[in-house]
This record gives structure tokens, sequence and C-alpha cells, in this order.
């Protein structure tokens, strides 16, 4: 399963700069004017993984093949987005299939980038955008509850519940509270509700501030609110400055690495992302190999080997039949599967099996 982020946040904040700078790739506009992003931009970035690295040089093979994240960079969402303002809500239609959010912050002042509200004020930006994604989701309800009104008609037994459901969470949005603050989410009619209409104020949020390079070291007043309104909603900040590492791109990685040593930066920014929406997202990584390549893999933490097998093919799942396991740590001790298989080290585990982070995992499976 590959990751999905969108990243949002009101015009003129840097997102297009920061999607360059976590993708490497110089495909988004970046312009002195709000809504310089009419189309979204998107890209898919490997995950890197030194363990996937590692695990290729003992190997030997022609390939390695690294887990993914697709990022997609929506249009600045601005006061009103959700009745049409700016350039509306519809830009936020891409980002309902996101595993999480990406909210960038502006924290840097420059003459020579317009505020889309002429100061910098954190707090203020947040809420704006918190609320834009609480009235989007309930225009979107409030067209479901009509469908589910004329359903029940058919079917109570079947639309009844959802449309109980649809009327508490629309209560719930009134009260401008988001539907991630719904106690009840992991009830089968909220999780099969929620996988129908991809609420936006569902999904979990990080906050990214973006920061001048001085601010990376020292700080600032407005990174400082930042984290105090993420201290108070129990959310993720990711702190970078998105122009110097959009300027670094090019660099050899021990280079770019060194230059944000100097910044005091001790991770950049896609490392920082990668770490915090895993922890999150609750996401672990198992790996596979054979005479071709070795390759990572996403999976929600606590799924059993059949479930792992399923990422790579259904079929993997419907016929499996065992696992042979060994822990990334106990691979590198023998260097081989040959010399693991000799001592034992390799286990055989069936279907209840749990898979745990960084195992390497082989497979078999009858069609």
């Amino acid at each position: 399963m590959a990751l999905s982020i969108g990243i949002m946040g009101l015009p003129n904040v840097g997102k297009s700069t920061v999607f360059n700078a976590l993708t490497a790739a110089q495909n988004a506009e970046v312009a002195n004017y709000p809504f310089c992003t009419i189309q979204p931009n998107k890209a898919i970035v490997p995950v890197p993984d030194a363990r996937l690295d590692k695990l290729h040089q003992l190997v030997g093979v022609p390939e390695k093949i690294y887990a993914t994240i697709e990022f997609v960079d929506i249009a600045g969402l601005v006061k009103g987005a959700s009745k049409g303002e700016g350039l509306g809500n519809q830009f936020l239609g891409n980002i309902r299939d996101a595993d999480a959010l990406v909210h960038v912050i502006r924290c840097f002042d420059d003459p020579n980038v317009v505020h889309v509200s002429g100061q910098l004020e954190p707090r203020v930006d947040m809420e704006i955008v918190a609320m834009e994604l609480i009235l989007a989701d309930l225009q979107q309800l409030d067209n479901k509850i009509e469908r589910l009104k004329r359903q029940i008609k058919g079917d109570k037994k079947i639309y009844g519940p959802m449309l109980d459901l649809a009327l508490i969470l629309k209560d719930h949005l009134e009260r401008e509270e988001p539907i991630k603050a719904y106690p009840d989410k992991n009830s089968e009619v909220f999780v099969n509700f929620n996988k129908e209409m991809r609420f936006l104020t569902a999904k979990p949020v990080i906050y990214l501030a973006n920061v001048d390079e001085m601010a990376l070291s020292k700080g600032n007043d407005c990174l400082t609110e930042v984290r105090a309104v993420a201290a108070e909603e129990g959310a993720e900040v990711i702190t970078i400055c998105a122009s110097l590492e959009q300027e670094l791109v090019d660099l050899p990685e021990e280079e770019k690495q060194e230059y944000l040593l100097l910044s005091g930066v001790a991770k950049n920014g896609l490392d920082q992302l990668i770490g915090k929406s895993y922890r999150l997202l609750n996401l672990i990584s198992y790996f596979t190999m054979n005479e071709n390549e070795v390759r990572s893999w996403t999976i929600p933490d606590g799924w059993t080997a059949p479930q792992a097998a399923g990422v790579i093919h259904t079929d993997f799942q419907k016929g499996f039949i065992r696992a042979e396991v060994i822990s990334y740590e106990a691979f590198v001790r023998h260097g081989s599967i040959t010399a693991a298989r000799s001592t034992g080290a390799l286990r055989i585990e069936g279907k209840d099996y749990v898979v745990k982070d960084g195992e390497v995992i082989y497979f078999r499976f009858n069609l």
C-alpha cells in the first residue's frame, strides 16, 4: 500500500516550495501571487530506508525497490473556500483519498512575498483552514443525508444506521468539531461510512512550519505559536526551511546533509515527514527478496502474514500457506538466507502470525 499525503494551506505560505523540496521535483510552479497552484501537483517519492540499502548490498541482486509516498499539492485555501471563494473547494476532492494531511503554515517574514491577509498570524491561519475543512465535510454530509432519507424508504435496515450516524456527525460538525474527535470511530458503521465519505476532518494532520534559515536554529514567535496550537490539538509539528531545502535538491546526499547540519537540522523535511507519518498512521515496513530484487513494503502495524502477503498480490493472501520469517538484524548477522536457514534463524509462521517491523519474509502460497 502506497502512503498518500495531501499538502494544503493558505495561498503564499510556500506549499509548492515545500512540495518541490519534499519530492526533489522542480515541477510545482512557485510565484509571488495567490493561487499560483491551479492544477494539483502530484509526485510519487521513494521512502528512504537504510535497512533496504544494507539488504541490497548483502544479497547482491540487480534491483532495490523502496516503498513509496504520493504527495498531492493543492491550490491554496482561503476563508470561504467551501462556498466557492478563491478557487473554491473543488480541489479539496483531490486530497480526500489522502491518508494524512500536511498543513503548511507560513512562519517567515518576507516583504517580497505577499501574505494573503497582510500579516503573519499562525493561529488565525490554522483556524481558517480547519474551518474550511469542516464546512467542506458538512456540505458533503448534507448531500448524503438527503440521499439517505430517500434510500431509507426502500431498506431501513441497511440505511437506518447510516442515517442515524450521519445526523450525529452533522451535529458534531455544526459544533465546529472535526470528525476525528467523534468518540466512536472504531464502530463498524463509522468505519464503513468514513471509507465511503472520506471525511477530510477525520484525517490526521501534521503541521509543517515553513521558516526562514535563521529560525531553523533559533526559532521565532510564529513557530512558537504553531507549536502551541498543535499541542492543544495533540498534533505533530515539522519545522523546515523549504526554500533552503529546494536549493539543496541537486546536491549529492552527503553534501546536502552536511549543509543542513550546519544550519541546525538533523533530518531533512522528507525524513521528518516520513517518520512522523508512519508513527501517526501506525505503519511498519517489511522486506522481500528474490533473484532479481529486494523490496520494501508498507503495511499497518498489527497485520497478519496473509494480509501482508496480500499487499504484494491478492492471490498471495488467498492461497497463503506459510511465511518464512527472519528479523532484519538476524539476516544481517548471518549475511544470507542460506546461512540463516542452516542455523535455524529462519522461522516458519502460519496464518495468525503478526508481522513485525523490519522482518524479511518469504511467502509460500498455492494458487
